[in-house]
């Protein structure tokens, strides 16, 4: 073995040593990094070929940096609703101010003050798939086309049109008689509902009962427990003809009894009486109606299937976005970037998009972060041992050195 060849194997050693002790310093000041990903310096020999059996001619130690990218951290609680979790294999589609999309398991999110979007640590922006115009994504299978920045603010306020409303509950069954046409003026009993117009202003339909006496010569003829409602809106409008329903003996509706008609400056409308009784006893009026004022956005909940739903002021929610996951066949190789986000390159596999808990793809879990991965007793234990076999190469080369240097005396 030349002296040239000693002094070259402690120095590829000294260099091998000194790239894994850079990787157990990048572990320790990112053991705290939410979704961080330990990398490590493995090592394999570099063989120089020729040379003869009488001499030999050293190799040395090539270098392969790796990262744990597929080992999931410990997964802890928050107190941040918008802190979220990918419970499995995947990653989050994050995407930076230049609009290049990357792959993350760094899911620290919070609203970002000027833009509304959910922004993390690292400043890239969560992708997800709009369902404000109610259709259900459908994900480009191999590609980010079609994502947008997860944003509540653009949502602002909503108002929701009433459709449908119910009425229940009894008429009292000694409720005297009254002939004529039902009307605002001629009534037995009055009720009102709530409803609400596409601008979200509040209609009060007020709805008139009147008990008719039994005509047998009427066309057609009234039946004996027969009653007429008519529907009103606002202005006194009549909103319905005259409907008609009949109770039977054991006091129940005969017949399914609904109504059908367009809330002023509103949606169709029907309205289903189908529940009322006549039985003995006092009036027990009752109905609900759908349809909500208008109500600003006041928070945000993640469903584990990556469902992400808006909640208004008047406590209703709303599917406002679906977050899917990426993966890719070799997480390991894929190319890190600054930010603790990632490309897919040519070892890594081309990307895919799914959706949480479909296809071997993890879960979402909200008010929780993904630790890194670092174990800092395992990398207190790699840097000493590097220190070490460092300083054992040192004295390689030192030694070759020295040998050198008495070599060369010789020939003066």
């Amino acid at each position: 073995m030349s002296l040239i060849s000693v002094l070259r194997t402690g120095v590829s050693g000294m260099n091998a040593q000194s790239n894994r002790i850079s990787t157990v310093a990048e572990n320790v000041q990112n053991s705290s990094t939410t979704g961080y990903k330990r990398s490590a310096a493995e090592f394999s020999s570099l063989l120089i070929d020729g040379g003869s059996t009488a001499n030999y001619t050293s190799g040395a130690v090539e270098t392969t940096i790796r990262r744990s990218i597929g080992t999931q951290g410990p997964v802890t609680f928050t107190s941040s609703k918008t802190d979220l979790a990918i419970q499995g294999n995947g990653f989050f589609v994050v995407q930076d101010d230049n609009k290049a999309s990357y792959l993350t398991r760094a899911g620290n999110f919070v609203v970002d003050g000027p833009t509304g979007n959910l922004v993390n640590a690292g400043g890239f922006t969560l992708m997800g798939y709009s369902l404000v115009d109610g259709q259900a994504p459908t994900p480009a299978l191999n590609s980010t086309d079609g994502l947008v920045p997860v944003n509540m603010a653009s949502l602002g306020l909503r108002a929701s049109p009433s459709t449908k409303a119910t009425m229940g509950g009894n008429l009292a069954a000694d409720t005297p008689t009254l002939g004529g046409t039902v009307s605002p003026t001629n009534y037995s009993k009055k009720t009102s509902l709530v409803t609400y117009d596409k601008l979200g202003n509040s209609v009060t339909l007020d709805i008139y009962l009147k008990h008719a006496p039994a005509d047998a010569a009427a066309t057609p003829p009234v039946l004996p427990n027969t009653w007429t409602a008519s529907v009103y809106g606002p202005d006194q409008t009549a909103l319905t003809a005259p409907i008609q329903f009949v109770f039977n003996a054991d006091g129940k509706l005969s017949g399914p009894t609904t109504a059908s008609f367009t809330i002023p400056g509103g949606e169709p409308f029907t309205l289903d009486m189908s529940g009322m009784t006549q039985l003995a006893g006092a009036d027990a009026l009752k109905g609900t109606a759908n349809g909500k004022a208008p109500s600003a956005v006041t928070g945000t909940e993640f469903g584990p299937d990556g469902l992400v739903y808006a909640t208004y002021a008047d406590g209703t929610r709303l599917e406002a976005f679906k977050i899917p996951i990426a993966e890719v066949k070799s997480p390991d190789n894929l190319d890190p970037r600054a930010g603790n986000v990632y490309l897919p390159s040519l070892n890594s596999g081309d990307l895919q998009i799914g959706f949480a808990g479909l296809g071997g793809l993890g879960t979402l879990k909200a008010s929780a972060l993904e630790q890194s991965n670092v174990d800092v007793s395992t990398e207190l234990t790699s840097m000493i041992e590097s220190q070490t076999v460092y300083t054992a190469n040192s004295k390689v080369f030192m030694t070759g050195n020295e040998l050198l240097e008495t070599l060369m005396n010789l020939k003066r």
